[in-house]
């Protein structure tokens, strides 16, 4: 891939941090361009085309605490020519708010000019709602490593496959 791909993710317990080495294996993404954003400011994503952000959902539907004073550093610069991939993990029994924080970041970061790639499909998920579903659009990968620790890497694979195709 010859474009520059930095992966910024927030994670409390460990599994969205698992997720974004697992993403940054498909794609080829050296270890030091892996960034948790609870040890980075927002003018880390200058160097990157593509910009990979993940987030755990918490609560009632939350980004992970280290997200917001992160998001609102993105929020507050222009993206535009730079294209973002959304992935998020969450708990599909939580069925009203399952992987919300993709779709909090989706709406908080598409005033700033970028791209968003990496829209996902719905197969196999059981959950009832989700902000992360845009005009019957998934925004990004949803993961649940909880309940369907079996379907992750499956999911990841299928899910880089797309993107290669989008960048």
């Amino acid at each position: 891939m010859d474009k520059k791909v930095g992966i910024f993710y927030g994670s409390a317990t460990g599994t969205t941090a698992a997720v974004a080495r697992k993403i940054a294996e498909s794609l080829g993404v050296a270890n030091t361009d892996i960034h948790d954003v609870a040890k980075s400011q927002p003018s880390d994503v200058a160097p990157y085309d593509l910009l990979v952000l993940g987030s755990s959902t918490w609560g009632s539907g939350d980004l992970e605490d280290d997200w917001y004073d992160f998001v609102d550093g993105l929020e507050s610069v222009s993206l535009k020519g730079k294209k973002i991939a959304l992935f998020g993990c969450g708990d599909e029994t939580m069925t009203d708010t399952f992987c919300n924080a993709v779709g909090t970041l989706y709406s908080r970061l598409l005033p700033t000019g970028a791209e968003f790639v990496g829209f996902f499909n719905t197969d196999g998920y059981d959950y009832d709602s989700t902000s992360a579903m845009v005009d019957g659009n998934i925004v990004g990968l949803l993961i649940d490593d909880v309940n369907h620790s079996d379907l992750t890497d499956r999911r990841i694979k299928q899910w880089v496959e797309k993107l290669e195709k989008e960048i």
